[in-house]
Parts: C-alpha cells; structure tokens; sequence
C-alpha cells in the first residue's frame, strides 16, 4: 500500500533543514523531491548530504530508500539569514490569501477509498473555489505530528501541505483520468509563521500527456511562496 507523498517529503524538507542549520543557514529557500517510486507505507530511511555550503548559501541533497529502493531524491538551497532594511510598502503589498482560515469552510479532504491516511492527518478549510473543479485555495494544518513527540518545523507544514496542490485543484475527471505529480518544488521568501498553511492552486494541461499545477502559498500573514509540480497525465484503462 502507498502513501501520499506530502508527509515523507516534509519529512526529508525538515532533515534538509536541520543540516542546513548545522551549517548556520537558517531559512530553506528551495525545495525540490523527485519522486521515484510510490513510497510505501512502512519503514524509510533518509541520508542527506552537503553538496556544497558556502558563507551565505548551502546545497544539499537527501536520498529516501524503502527496502532497499530508491522512492525519492530530494535537493535544496539554504540562506543565511541577515537584517537587511526594506522598505515596510514593499513588504506591506505582498498579497494575502483569499480568506484567512477563520473565514474559511472546514471540510474534510477527500479520501479515494476512505482508508486511514492523509485525510485524517489534515485540517482542511477551503477558502475559495470547489475541490477537483478547477482553481481552488486550501487551508492546510497538521492535525497530528509527522514523527510522534516532535513538533514538524514550519518548512514540513508547507511541503506537506503543497504536494496537495494538484488534487484540490484537478480540472479533469478522476473517474477517467489519472494526473500525477513527478516532482514537487517550492521556492519560500521566508520562514512560515503559524500552524495554517494556504495552498491556492491551479492546474494547466496539454494533449501530450503532460501537465502543471502552480499554487501561491501563504500563511496567515501573506504571501510566503511558490509551489510547481510537473504532472503526468494518462486515461485510466
């Protein structure tokens, strides 16, 4: 049996992070998961490496196996983070989402087969738009910690709810198409602030099997990133 992709990726987004953090570079600016395989459910383990650190930026790099296969290679950039005096108006106009979360509909995320799983980790709350039915922008907040007594760090918040951004946005009918995500990338302005996480997404397709699905991503003080997935797209049967 597989699983959703989002918490095994917030999890190598949270150990990218602490090894960064060994390096004194505190804020991860990108993140990028190819995924390999279905990543099962059952025992992983993780390796992340230093590709290279710098004074100001770090590459890294980790690798997730299970049973012994490759299921998913992971790269990232980390900052060093500095003072740096900006102009209040430029910070001020970055937009806001939708609807903050207090405003928004709770709802449950659909489950394909009503298994225990990534419905039952998340908080949903859809601030605007109709899940699978075009663009839409989603709520997100862990209901339960990815690993049991440890706090997931703001980066696993945003990566496990981003990987989400294909599904709630899907333009397609599911009963007869499959769109799948190959990748996941996110590109953060700064650390997220709080437990909530909006994900406002669209889907664009092609007639060549081939797919994209973008997303603005927010927290509940504006606009924080960028999220892109590249998606396979195939008629089922």
């Amino acid at each position: 049996m597989h699983q959703h992709a989002g918490p095994p990726c917030a999890l190598a987004a949270e150990l990218m992070l602490r090894a960064a953090e060994s390096h004194g570079f505190t804020h991860l600016a990108r993140f990028t998961a190819n995924l390999c395989r279905p990543i099962p459910i059952g025992t992983l383990e993780a390796a992340v490496e230093a590709d290279y650190t710098g004074r100001n930026v770090g590459h890294f790099r980790a690798l997730l196996t299970a049973a012994g296969k490759e299921v998913a290679r992971f790269t990232a950039v980390a900052q060093r983070e500095a003072n740096v005096e900006i102009s209040a108006a430029l910070v001020d106009q970055l937009p806001r989402a939708p609807r903050s979360w207090v405003e928004s509909q709770p709802i449950r995320f659909p489950s394909t087969d009503g298994s225990l799983g990534y419905a039952d980790l998340m908080e949903t709350r859809v601030a605007e738009g109709t899940f699978f039915r075009g663009p839409c922008a989603v709520w997100f907040r862990l209901r339960h910690p990815l690993v049991a007594g440890q706090d997931p760090c703001a980066v696993a918040r945003v990566t496990v709810a981003a990987d989400s951004a294909n599904g709630i946005s899907g333009v397609l009918d599911f009963s007869r198409y499959v769109f799948m995500n190959n990748d996941l990338t996110i590109n953060l302005i700064r650390p997220p602030k709080g437990e909530w996480i909006c994900v406002d997404a669209q889907t664009s397709v092609g007639n060549t099997g081939c797919g994209l699905a973008e997303a603005r991503l927010f927290d509940e003080v504006g606009l924080i990133g960028r999220s892109t997935q590249t998606l396979l797209i195939r008629e089922r049967g």
